[in-house]
Order: structure tokens, then sequence, then C-alpha cells
């Protein structure tokens, strides 16, 4: 059994054409200009742009090293699990402000995560058309207050709200109970720990909403609608398709709120009491956090230790925001290790 290909006559008709191309004139060569010195130029702007960052970056990392040389010689580690802070005696530890700068942290997020994520799941799930557009825009013009804003509000409307009805409620019914008991102690006046990481909640929530109503939008609506197609329910199209595809957003959104809760200042200020003693782990304690520490004494503080000191803090910040980042990568890079191994 044979079979023939059919060619046009035409591709015979004269010898410089074949199947139609005139080869005796080929197109232009230069049809799109090109300019290798400008490629380079941009991939070397591109490259110094890079290494700029990166010396910042270590130029910055440095300088916190050398400024709090002193208190590192004189301390070492140990200046991690002190307690006391006193410049009278020109005796520092920052045990403190590690504590409060890492419970109002740790609250904020567990706050802010689920409420942003339920924030994100209406708007681009459930919302009707009229509602998403104005309701998206009131949450994002929350970013746009100033942290100072936050603050005054705090001390002046929410501690006393906080104060009277969930405080002191939560003191009546758990003053008895071990161990939940010990968390809601101390005065209910409406500053320390818990105040701060509910302001510091609703300062982040509108950069954590926003992220993560971006990136659920980007799923493709092929996935979506094949899901809704073989009956799955919202929360399972969400649950099973959106969140693995989006996972990636969804974490770095959670990691730049992170990011803003531990190096809030201002707010954090007013509404954390500004105390330098740890007497217990009561959520209701007032207490200080590294950049409380820092806005208060750093414009008053002599050379010498208590200079040193606070720059030791600044520098243990910055660990702390590197030990976050790192885990958020490899939190990313295990989610990518597990992808397909269930079926």
């Amino acid at each position: 059994m044979s079979s023939t290909i059919p060619v046009s006559r035409d591709a015979f008709d004269s010898p410089g054409k074949v199947t139609g191309r005139d080869l005796t004139n080929p197109p232009p060569k230069n049809t799109v200009r090109r300019s290798p010195l400008a490629d380079r130029v941009f991939g070397w702007a591109a490259l110094a742009a890079a290494l700029l960052t990166m010396g910042l970056l270590f130029g910055i990392l440095a300088s916190l090293v050398v400024g709090a040389w002193p208190a590192i010689t004189e301390y070492g580690l140990g200046f991690l699990t002190n307690s006391v802070w006193d410049p009278v005696k020109n005796e520092y530890g920052g045990l403190v402000m590690i504590y409060g700068t890492i419970a109002t942290s740790f609250i904020a997020v567990v706050i802010a995560v689920p409420v942003s994520f339920g924030i994100a799941l209406f708007l681009t799930e459930l919302s009707p058309a009229w509602l998403k557009r104005p309701l998206g825009t009131a949450i994002e013009l929350l970013a746009a207050v100033p942290s100072i804003v936050y603050g005054m509000w705090g001390l002046m409307v929410f501690g006393p709200i906080l104060a009277s009805y969930v405080q002191q409620p939560l003191q009546n019914l758990f003053a008895d109970t071990p161990y939940l008991g010990a968390l809601v102690s101390g005065p209910p006046v409406g500053i320390g720990i818990l105040s701060a990481g509910i302001i510091l909640a609703i300062m982040i929530i509108p950069f954590i909403a926003s992220v993560m109503r971006d990136v659920f939008d980007v799923t493709p609506v092929l996935l979506k609608e094949s899901a809704y197609g073989l009956g799955s329910t919202t929360w399972e199209v969400v649950s099973k398709v959106v969140l693995p595809y989006t996972k990636a957003g969804v974490v770095g959104g959670i990691m730049l709120g992170l990011g803003r809760a531990i190096g809030e200042t201002m707010a954090v200020t007013f509404v954390i009491g500004n105390f330098n003693q740890l007497d217990s782990l009561s959520l209701f304690q007032a207490a200080n956090s590294i950049t409380s520490a820092l806005a208060n004494e750093f414009a008053e503080a002599g050379e010498g230790l208590h200079q040193a000191a606070l720059i030791y803090l600044g520098l243990v910040l910055f660990f702390i925001t590197f030990v976050v980042l790192s885990l958020s990568k490899l939190l990313l890079a295990q989610l990518r290790k597990n992808e397909g191994s269930k079926t």
C-alpha cells in the first residue's frame, strides 16, 4: 500500500520557488532591530541594583553590629535572657522587649489571618458585584490610616471598651481556672500585650486581605468552574483548588502582615504600657516591645552601654525578622515538595 503527498504545481513553475516561497527574494534580515549594547547596559543596571540592595542590607547589619558591640562584649547572649532593664544602674537585658514583640505579633497574626481570609473569600467568591469594589476599596483605605491615629484611638477609645467588656468578664470567668487564670490576671486597665496585639491585628488586616484577594483572583476560572461542575461546594473549591494554587501568595501576604506587626512602633507605644518588667505571662500585663523601647529611649540615651544596648535590641529585631522570613521560605519549599504526594 502506497500513499502520495499532493504537491502544488506552483512549486515547480520556476526554479527559485518551492511551495510558494520565493527564495530568490528572501525577506529582509533586519526586520527586528537588535541592540546588543542596550541589552548589556540593561543587564549591568539590573545587576547594579541587586548588588546595591545587598550592599545596603549588609551595611545596615554591619552598622548594627558595630554599634551594639560594647553591649555584645559586656552581656553576650545573656542579654536575651536577662529581664532587668535599669539605666540608673547601667544594667540591661532585652527579655521583656523581645517577649513583648513576639507576643503582640503572634496575637496580631492569630486574629488577622482568619479575618483576612474571610474578607478575601467573601470578595472573590460570595460578594455581589455591586458590593465588591466599594468594600474592597474601604478595606484598602484602612492601610492608609497613620499608625499614630490607631495608637490614639486604641488608648482613648478601644482601651476602656476592652477593659470593661472583655478583660473584666474574662477575669470573672477564668479567675479560678488553672493556667487560663494566669493568662487573664492583672489589672484590667485596657492597656498591655492583648490590647497592643489587637491594635496590630486591625492594622495588618488590610495588607493580608488585599494580598489574599489579589492572589485568589488570579486562580484560573476554568479550574473553579470545573470543581463546581463536579458538585463541589464553595468551601471545597477554595480549600482544594484556590488555596493550593495560590499558597505562595497567601504565605507571602501573611509574612507581609507579620513584618508590619513586628516593626510597628507608634501604635504599640501608645497601648502596650511601656513597662520594663516581666512579673507574669498575663496578656493583660503592661509590657514593652523593641520598637517602643527604641522610640522612647534612644533620643535620650547617652553614649556607652545604654545606647549600645538599644542598638543590640535593634540587631535582635533584625534577626527576628530574618528568622521569620527564613521560616516562610522553608514552609513554601515544604509545600512545593509535598505537591502531588497525595493522590
